[in-house]
């Protein structure tokens, strides 16, 4: 199992995603949590490595299990995501090379979808704060 803290950044209605440099596929931003690490000291030091910026502050929005894209079948997910509000505009740092916001839709039809991402898309659309 993979433990993981992933930030869910709203933006006009649609979810932050990032693409890491080399890979084809857009996730969560956010990444695993190091042994002996709560899911938010990990949030902060993610967030900070791949977007830039700071958390100024976080709520839970749930945990997410799913099958862990781009791992050996059956390797399961277990995200802890939350929103934030951050104190800057995010931009790719690290290893990130590109981050897009999208609706539902949008990002269903890629090519690649990550399933926890879809899982945290679909919760996002049914509490009504991005689009379809």
């Amino acid at each position: 199992m993979i433990r993981t803290a992933a930030l869910a950044h709203v933006r006009d209605r649609r979810l932050l995603q990032a693409r890491s440099v080399g890979k084809d596929v857009f996730y969560m931003a956010g990444g695993k949590i190091d042994a002996g690490e709560t899911p938010v000291a990990a949030l902060h030091r993610e967030v900070r490595e791949e977007l830039g910026v700071g958390v100024a502050s976080c709520a839970e929005l749930g945990v997410f299990h799913a099958e862990a894209y781009g791992h050996a079948p059956g390797t399961r997910l277990h995200m802890t995501c939350f929103t934030a509000e951050l104190d800057g505009d995010p931009h790719p740092s690290g290893e990130i090379a590109e981050l897009r916001y999208f609706t539902v839709r949008e990002y269903a039809a890629m090519d690649h979808v990550a399933p926890g991402s879809m899982l945290v898309f679909h919760k996002l659309h049914e509490l009504g704060l991005v689009d379809w």
